[in-house]
């Protein structure tokens, strides 16, 4: 697209950012060669950078790409002769992965919020704003909520009554924060995330179709469902420091005790996290996931996408779940599962390699019973 409609096509942006070479190479503790003065105000990719980008050449295979862009200066892999390259200055680092994040971090200006709060804002009267925030056009601010220093909040974003946000927050564009939700310091929040719903939970005046199913294994579903009734959700949700919630996620408020989330957890778009559930420190929720009401997670879980889990089961710390597997059962910590149901890895790719095999099996089988002689009377 750029290469069709050239250097102007691409997208606008806002104030630039300028940086040393030398000083990027301090921010990610890596060593800087050449000239450490040179200006840069983005990062891009090798055959497309322009003089002024620092060109992401961090594996060999990026080095023809140099030769292709106009990058004075690149972040380079351990051991690469950057002058050959056509560089006039090279940063290396031990851990490319990484250093990306302490890259993006200093380059990333955020969203553009204007400092103090909007002439379009409603902030009621009992609210309290902490020094040095910023809160942008339609932002909702109820009663007695409590916005920490240096928050950041979007346009169109709504922090409803008795809520508590700490310091250095960042609440993107829509975000729907609900009554009585407290989170800790340096919270980021994605578009269109929803925190303190109402709890997906009803009741039937008798036993239901589901309870009977579900204990008599689908064997035994007499009854009949009448009406749902709502259970209201009296709890709230409780977030630590350093959590990141992403874009259109949701999290139920708890029925009676609150919903929480453990320091530095990140979930990513799409996920929801149903009433009461608990969800430790360091954990990480990718696209789709899905927990039950009352569920219990451990530290440092990792679920892939579109993992399930039951309502009213732990899953231990340190579990890495494969994308998609079914979460039935407890996993005892340290587990890795896949499937649906979700089991042992190794028991699951064993299992699998079986399901593949049962047409052939079924022909062998075939094969035999007619080999083998129909008994007469006799017999």
């Amino acid at each position: 697209h750029y290469a069709l409609f050239g250097d102007k096509s691409r997208p606008r942006k806002g104030p630039v950012m300028r940086h040393t070479v030398e000083d990027i190479a301090k921010a990610l503790n890596a060593e800087v060669f050449g000239d450490g003065a040179i200006e840069i105000t983005g990062a891009a990719e090798p055959a497309s950078a322009t003089a002024s980008d620092l060109a992401l050449a961090m594996d060999p295979k990026y080095a023809e790409g140099l030769s292709v862009g106009a990058a004075r200066a690149a972040i380079v892999w351990a051991g690469a002769d950057w002058q050959a390259l056509g560089l006039e200055a090279a940063i290396v680092v031990p851990r490319p992965r990484y250093a990306m994040s302490g890259l993006t971090t200093l380059m990333d200006p955020g969203p553009e919020i204007a400092s103090g709060i909007h002439p379009t804002a409603h902030v009621d009267a009992s609210a309290r704003v902490g020094e040095g925030a910023s809160i942008g056009p339609f932002v909702v601010i109820g009663a007695r909520a409590e916005i920490g220093r240096n928050a950041r909040i979007a346009n169109h974003a709504s922090i409803a009554e008795d809520a508590v946000i700490g310091d250095d927050a960042l609440i993107h564009a829509g975000v729907r924060i609900g009554a009585r939700v407290r989170i800790g310091h340096r919270f980021i929040c994605q578009p269109g995330a929803v925190i303190g719903a109402d709890g997906f939970s009803f009741v039937t005046p008798e036993k239901s179709r589901v309870e009977e199913a579900r204990s008599s294994l689908g064997t035994d579903t007499q009854a009949v469902n009448a009406s749902w009734t709502r259970i209201h959700s009296l709890g709230a949700v409780e977030i630590g420091d350093d959590v990141e919630i992403g874009a259109n996620s949701c999290i139920d408020r708890g029925t009676i005790r609150s919903t929480r989330i453990g320091h530095r957890t990140k979930l990513d778009n799409l996920v929801h996290i149903g009433h009461n559930v608990e969800v430790g420190d360091d954990t990480l929720l990718c696209g789709q996931v899905g927990i039950a009401g009352s569920t219990r997670v451990g530290n440092r879980v990792v679920m892939a996408g579109q993992v399930g889990v039951n309502d009213n089961i732990f899953v231990g710390d340190d579990v890495v779940a494969g994308g998609a597997s079914k979460i039935f059962t407890n996993v005892p910590a340290g587990r890795v599962v896949l499937g649906y149901p979700a089991m042992k890895m190794d028991q699951y790719l064993e299992a699998s390699r079986n399901w593949r095999r049962l047409p052939r099996v079924m022909d062998d089988v075939k094969t035999l019973k007619k080999a083998v002689p129909k008994p007469t009377e006799d017999d």
